[in-house]
């Protein structure tokens, strides 16, 4: 063999193998329908990848006993739970100056790229109702939702302290800017809890995302907790009797990240830059009202392809909602994760 062959073969073998398959992990539902049609069938179409998606709860507990041995490389996470999993070493590092131009590091919002999450949608956990079970006065307030006298009937609520604990506070009373310090407290935390005992009998609990929206059009609830993308297409494809109360709804991030044990760094990171860019997230935003991280994307958001809706209004920052906003801090979540869960558990415990 001739030393100019030889090295030709040396390199190939040397090269490395281009990625035939990448694992989305999602939610499930109509969020990953949206998410397929608007960010993940066009980069499977751009570059050939058999992109395969994989449903979790959305927890990094779900990353650190599945993660590896399903092969995830790309998840879709809560910003909270993402700051978790990569203190904990579970999220591959990336560094957003490689990714992104300085321009577009800019254009992110409310906050940009950090070395091991990408922001991609803003969401709202919210309080819907089954218009049916109300004929006369329909529920307008976070408060509604503990009056079980003038609004009596289920509750669905996530089997977690996660937003319930905030409305508690809100429906006390408690300034929007001041319910993490008073939840940062011992006294906040009992505060809530006395407030959540006033309908423990009157709780239905949810652990998957889809759930609330299916027990209100069953009529296992008349109201419920969840996250307004899932409410919007329950009422609009579905034509279930579900409104919306805006007040008091908590904004939150969603980002993607890489795990740590991915074998596709390269193209996980590809896939990433595609889903965040402004016609990606446009896309998403107008299949299900989840609101774009980056301000350019805004203007490219117009009618739902199903239903001919405008869906800037739907948006979980629409100014036309009113009412209370509280932006969930994540930083809160992500360093009270531990005390959250062991005081629910025991506020659980008591009524066993």
């Amino acid at each position: 063999m001739r030393l100019s062959d030889l090295l030709l073969v040396l390199s190939l073998i040397a090269a490395p193998v281009a990625a035939e398959e990448l694992t989305i992990v999602s939610w499930g539902g109509a969020y990953e329908a949206a998410q397929r049609q608007a960010v993940i069938d066009p980069f499977a179409t751009q570059t050939g990848l058999d992109l395969k998606v994989t449903v979790y709860d959305g927890s990094w507990t779900a990353l650190a006993e599945r993660g590896s041995a399903e092969g995830w490389d790309v998840i879709d996470m809560l910003a909270d739970q993402a700051s978790v999993a990569c203190a904990k070493g579970l999220l591959h590092e990336i560094d957003p100056d490689t990714l992104f131009s300085q321009a577009a590091l800019q254009d992110f919002t409310p906050f940009g790229p950090d070395r091991c999450a990408v922001p991609q949608n803003a969401y709202a956990r919210v309080m819907a109702f089954d218009d049916r079970a109300f004929a006369g006065v329909k529920p307008t307030r976070i408060g509604d939702f503990f009056d079980t006298t003038r609004f009596p009937g289920p509750r669905a609520i996530q089997r977690s302290p996660d937003g319930i604990l905030e409305w508690a506070l809100l429906a006390e009373g408690v300034p929007p800017e001041q319910v993490y310090g008073l939840l940062s407290t011992d006294r906040g935390l009992r505060l809530a809890f006395r407030k959540l005992d006033t309908i423990r009998d009157d709780i239905v609990w949810w652990d998957d995302p889809a759930e609330p929206a299916e027990m209100l059009s069953d009529g296992r609830a008349v109201m419920a907790a969840g996250f307004n993308g899932r409410f919007f297409d329950a009422a609009l494809r579905d034509r279930a009797a579900i409104d919306i109360v805006w007040d008091g709804r908590i904004v939150g991030i969603e980002v993607w990240a890489i795990a740590a044990t991915t074998d596709e760094p390269d193209a996980a990171r590809d896939f990433i830059v595609h889903a965040t860019t402004p016609a990606s997230m446009a896309r998403f935003a107008t299949r299900i009202p989840y609101g774009p991280a980056r301000r350019s994307a805004f203007d490219r958001i117009g009618l739902n392809p199903d239903t001919g809706l405008p869906m800037r209004p739907y948006l979980p920052n629409a100014p036309q909602h009113g009412g209370r906003i509280l932006v969930q801090d994540s930083s809160w979540y992500a360093n009270t994760e531990e005390l959250r869960q062991r005081r629910f558990r025991g506020w659980l415990d008591t009524a066993e």
